[in-house]
């Protein structure tokens, strides 16, 4: 008989003590406990590699360690095989609307500096690079070779994709988060942290700027305000086409990963409804991009 994921954490001979587990809901790549070890609280994270979607644990490990050296997030207390275990952080995880107010953005705008700039300073061994149209690419043959429910679309948003990498052009590199949900943003009273680092590797930084843009509906005004600042200069008219290339990519690669999971997951997801809500985003975005 297979082992529970309770019983995987409570066997680990990192802990102390009798240890008490929360598990904790909203999860889609992995399984999430609180866990309580004399008094002290740790963030555990369950999940095994899922090359599906390019998700190798030893990427998310060395990136979640990287991040807590730069002082983006929590410190990793422990791994072991699928297993990381963060410090937790008490405090509120951002919505969408949290996302944006001014107030936070003027937080987060720094974090996607120092993530950019220095968390590739701290990373160590291997790492991957995240290259959004490779993703939608794979993606799409994937939904092909495994008869989605939506094949009929797919020839269509395969032109789309091609469209979009061209409008991005040439691009720089450096270390993206690649997942700039809400959700991944903690706000512990004092500071924000950023957490889950699945996705994790190199990247254009247009990516985690339109990410966090077209995931957090920020208006237009917002998004001139962040390519201003992040770039601290005026921002050049191809800069300004990647971005809007680069939101309607996001939205795409969310988009496609649902529709991939629709088939693939085994957790308890609506998965169908979520794949409708962004198809939903993409279209109106693709609708303003859209020569």
């Amino acid at each position: 008989m297979s082992k529970t994921a309770e019983d995987q954490i409570r066997e680990l001979d990192f802990w102390r003590g009798n240890v008490t587990l929360e598990p904790i809901s909203g999860g889609i790549t992995n399984q999430n406990f609180v866990v309580t070890d004399q008094g002290q609280k740790f963030f555990v994270r369950l999940g095994d590699d899922i090359p599906l979607h390019g998700v190798m644990r030893f990427n998310e490990l060395g990136a979640s360690i990287a991040a807590a050296k730069v002082g983006l997030s929590p410190n990793v207390a422990h791994h072991a095989p699928g297993i990381l275990i963060l410090n937790f952080i008490e405090g509120k995880t951002l919505s969408e609307a949290d996302i944006r107010q001014d107030a936070y953005l003027e937080q987060i705008l720094p974090m996607l500096h120092r993530c950019h700039r220095d968390l590739a300073q701290q990373i160590r061994g291997p790492a991957l690079i995240f290259w959004v149209f490779h993703v939608i690419r794979d993606y799409l043959g994937t939904l092909e070779d495994d008869g989605s429910r939506m094949s009929h679309m797919l020839p269509a948003l395969r032109e789309k994709g091609r469209t979009l990498e061209a409008a991005v052009g040439s691009v720089d590199l450096v270390y993206g988060h690649n997942d700039l949900l809400a959700a991944n943003f903690i706000d512990d009273g004092s500071r924000l942290w950023l957490i889950d680092w699945d996705y994790a590797g190199y990247n254009s930084p247009l990516f985690d700027l339109a990410n966090l843009a077209s995931n957090n509906g920020l208006s237009k005004d917002q998004e001139d305000w962040l390519l201003q600042h992040y770039f601290d200069a005026p921002v050049a008219d191809q800069t300004h086409h990647g971005f809007e290339a680069m939101k309607c990519a996001s939205l795409l690669r969310e988009t496609l990963w649902s529709m991939v999971s629709e088939i693939h997951s085994q957790l308890e997801f609506d998965f169908v409804e979520y794949t409708r809500e962004n198809l939903e985003r993409f279209d109106q975005q693709w609708s303003r991009f859209a020569p």
